[in-house]
């Protein structure tokens, strides 16, 4: 029998980033909460490994890669020593090691969002300008989800709270131009890894936000 007719990279690819997503939406209801958050840090590498391996590498590919990380840790930097471009807000533990206060995770995580988000505008719409703005609406879109449950889970915490109007504007400041590298530069990523990555997420944070006060951590 011949396996690889069986199994691709892309099919093995999303079977994993469920497997780990769905894991953590269970453990963290369910299980032992504070463990499962703990591994956030394995499943973010694994994601960005899973991505980069669906990816078509090529220079202009590899350079986004790093203009991404570059510019999403820097942009980071400024806002958690200088309260700038999102408001003023620190990191916790969970995210792992940090550059000047920021967890080099952030960047990988940049990353992914730009990637996986342009592909999917990539795949709805072709006139430049629109599918820009619909990637930097759909990044947009998982941080609604995500700033409520960052908190609880140590991810990070704004000095006031909640996320402000601030923070979304900042995002999209920074998302912007990404966006338009992305799609200036025509970066491709095979099959439908970049919808599941995001749907996944988007589930994530959205159970979480209706399950957030039964989590107890």
């Amino acid at each position: 029998m011949n396996y690889r007719s069986l199994f691709t990279k892309q099919q093995i690819s999303i079977f994993l980033i469920w497997l780990f997503h769905v894991s953590g939406i269970l453990g963290i209801i369910y299980s032992d909460a504070a463990w499962f958050v703990g591994a956030t840090p394995l499943n973010l590498i694994l994601s960005f490994g899973l991505l980069f391996i669906n990816i078509k590498r090529d220079q202009k590919a590899f350079l986004l890669l790093f203009i991404c990380f570059i510019i999403g840790m820097a942009a980071e930097i400024l806002g958690v020593r200088y309260g700038l471009i999102f408001g003023e807000y620190s990191y916790g533990a969970v995210l792992g090691p940090k550059i000047l206060e920021v967890p080099f995770l952030i960047g990988i995580n940049w990353c992914i969002l730009i990637f996986i988000t342009g592909s999917i505008s990539e795949f709805f719409t072709n006139p430049f300008w629109i599918k820009t703005l619909l990637g930097v609406g759909l990044m947009l879109t998982l941080d609604l989800v995500l700033e409520p449950v960052a908190p609880v889970l140590d991810f990070w915490t704004f000095k006031d709270g909640l996320a402000s109007m601030h923070n979304y504007v900042g995002w999209a400041l920074v998302a912007f131009p990404l966006q338009m590298l992305f799609h200036k530069w025509k970066i491709k990523i095979e099959g439908p890894f970049p919808f599941h990555l995001y749907i996944l997420q988007f589930l994530f944070f959205t159970i979480l936000l209706f399950k957030i006060n039964s989590i107890g951590i």
